[in-house]
């Protein structure tokens, strides 16, 4: 993994902004900042669409954005929880070591 930066413009929603990104993560900063946009949009157009739900400002999308993101983060993260795979495998070795030392 390189530690080199490049200074890279990406477009998040209605801004342009500059940000320093390790060359090997700079895909990963233009998909963030794609999902960003594309989530914050959609947010837009059913909140400033909607009758139901009233005009919100764009401080409200905003958050409902972030919360959005958020939240498939966090689902993500716990989806990807090994703690459960490890006790399991570290009680069939346990088994196994036993059942060796009996022969």
């Amino acid at each position: 993994m390189s530690n080199e930066k490049r200074h890279i413009t990406l477009h998040l929603y209605n801004r342009e902004m500059s940000v320093n990104a390790p060359v090997d993560d700079e895909e990963y900063y233009r998909k963030a900042a794609k999902r960003i946009t594309d989530t914050v949009n959609t947010y837009a157009s059913i909140f400033r669409e909607s009758v139901l739900h009233g005009k919100k400002d764009e401080k409200d999308i905003l958050y409902m954005a972030m919360l959005d993101i958020a939240l498939h983060y966090e689902k993500e993260s716990s989806r990807n929880d090994t703690a459960p795979f490890v006790d399991i495998l570290n009680h069939l070795t346990s088994e196994i070591e036993e059942a060796l030392n009996d022969e």
